[in-house]
């Protein structure tokens, strides 16, 4: 052998090796007889290196085995190893001469029987139910009628055959797929992508975000359906907004994604089912429905009718109700004409009694005194002005005396300017003064043009006098006269009979009314 060494102890014949040799030595031993070698164990401490890769042990009531898993080695296993797990990995022995030691480079990990999985199982159940993923209060209720479903599946499978076929039957709906691997290394992370993908669609976005999610996958064993029990999918699942249902494997399948999801189907057909109703029978039952409201509402409407005839027995008649105020209405209809006369006649009477006590001398002489007055203020006006400037003009000439000639000047001339305001503003005063009594007296003629009878006469009536001048106001002083003066509006009629007039006849005068005057 070339890596032996001489002895040099004279007689010795056992070969020497160097630590790096004899390591090197073993090292080929190992790995060429043990190169490709499936170990069955329990999972000891699991270790995950910062730089990717995984270190755990194996180990059974007697020996332990160091196991390494690189990082590019790690990415491809179908079962990460946990601790207590019973385990069968694949790979080959190799040393690690730095520690003398050996150890097996693990290629894959299975999970070693049926038992051991299920122990797996109901710990990562234990572990995520105290977290609070399977709580009854955080599911969610599904919708009645989704518009947009998405379905996660294998798009070869007759899964999804099942579920197009199955809403089509009942309700056609908007199915959007989205395409994994339901068995596998990939089938737990292609999965989890496709939830929380659908969840990130933007609702009304041009690719509509699902109402409802449908995880489906058809029957297995439980190696089969072991990517459904990882713990991203059950996490992803519970963390969806999106109502979520589970159908995977058959009815006696149960999965994690089962626990965590919003409602769990049997089978991919039931879930399709859960989703939709069947439109025959909303249709039908709409129907009935409507039935039932036209039904409800006719015999509502007969009662009702029923009773308001019942109760209208119970009610006068109209006639008999109005009969007292028609009769009252009638009676006031037929006494109106003869009040309106009679309120009419009223008016005249009163209107011209009041005409034939005015005094036209007294206003007259009111005027006049009025009148008197004004241009008695305005001869007494004249003189003191005269007065007052008279006065003015003496103050300045002594004025003038006490001072010198451009002083008195000025004085003279601001003086003359005082007076000059003070005439205008005088000047000013008097006439708005003298304007004043002048509207004043005009207004009080105005009204003794207004109450005089002459604007009576103008309206159709007359004064009648006796001969002494008297006014006659009743038909039974006129009689008590011989003789009458009539003034109308256009002069005076003398009656003289010698004898006393006859009583006339009561007639009914007819009166055009357009030349009625106004009682307003």
């Amino acid at each position: 052998m070339s890596d032996l060494i001489d002895d040099p102890r004279e007689g010795a014949n056992e070969p020497e090796f160097t630590v790096s040799e004899i390591s090197s030595a073993v090292k080929r031993t190992i790995e060429g007889t043990f190169d490709h070698v499936r170990i069955r164990g329990e999972v000891g401490r699991v270790v995950h290196a910062r730089s990717g890769h995984l270190y755990f042990d194996i180990k059974d009531d007697r020996s332990v085995l160091g196991c390494t898993a690189w990082k590019g080695q790690v990415a491809k296993l179908t079962v990460m190893p946990e601790e207590g797990m019973e385990i069968i990995a694949t790979g080959r022995l190799t040393t690690f001469p730095g520690q003398s030691k050996y150890q097996m480079n693990v290629q894959d990990v299975a999970v070693a029987g049926e038992g051991a999985l299920m122990a797996m199982l109901e710990k990562r159940k234990k572990k995520l139910k105290a977290e609070g993923i399977f709580d009854p209060e955080r599911k969610q209720n599904i919708p009645f009628l989704p518009e947009v479903i998405g379905v996660v599946t294998s798009p070869t499978g007759a899964v999804i055959r099942d579920i197009l076929h199955r809403l089509r039957d009942r309700f056609p709906r908007k199915v959007l797929i989205w395409p994994v691997a339901v068995q596998g290394e990939r089938c737990a992370p292609e999965v989890t992508r496709a939830i929380d993908g659908f969840n990130a669609f933007t609702p009304g976005g041009a690719l509509p975000r699902p109402d409802l999610i449908i995880v489906a996958r058809g029957g297995g064993s439980i190696e089969d359906l072991w990517g459904f029990n990882e713990e991203i999918v059950a996490r992803a699942a519970a963390g969806s907004a999106i109502p979520l249902i589970s159908a995977v494997g058959h009815e006696t399948d149960t999965t994690l994604i089962d626990f965590a999801s919003d409602h769990r189907a049997p089978t991919p057909t039931a879930a399709a089912e859960r989703a939709v109703p069947v439109r025959a029978e909303l249709l039908a039952r709409l129907e009935e429905t409507e039935g039932r409201r036209i039904s409800a509402m006719r015999a509502a409407l007969n009662h009702r009718g029923e009773k308001l005839r019942d109760l209208s027995r119970a009610l006068p008649r109209r006639e008999a109700l109005l009969a007292h105020s028609q009769q009252r209405l009638d009676l006031a209809s037929a006494r109106l004409p003869n009040a309106l006369m009679a309120r009419i006649n009223l008016g005249r009477t009163g209107l011209s009694q009041a005409s034939g006590a005015l005094r036209p001398s007294l206003l007259s002489r009111s005027l006049e005194a009025s009148s008197e007055r004004v241009k008695d203020r305005a001869v007494r006006l004249a003189p003191a002005l005269e007065r007052k400037r008279t006065t003015a003009a003496i103050d300045l000439q002594n004025l003038s005396k006490r001072f010198d000639a451009t002083r008195v000047d000025a004085q003279i001339e601001l003086r003359r300017q005082k007076l000059s305001d003070v005439l205008h503003r005088f000047k000013q005063a008097a006439h708005a003064q003298q304007d004043q009594q002048t509207r004043k007296l005009d207004a009080l003629d105005r009204l003794r043009l207004t109450l005089g009878y002459k604007a009576t006469l103008d309206r159709g009536y007359a004064v009648v006098r006796s001969a002494d001048g008297d006014v006659l106001t009743t038909q039974k002083a006129a009689k008590s006269h011989v003789a009458l003066d009539i003034e109308f509006a256009d002069g005076t009629l003398n009656i003289g009979t010698g004898r006393p007039a006859k009583p006339a006849k009561t007639a009914t005068v007819k009166t055009d009314p357009k030349d009625q005057g106004s009682l307003f």
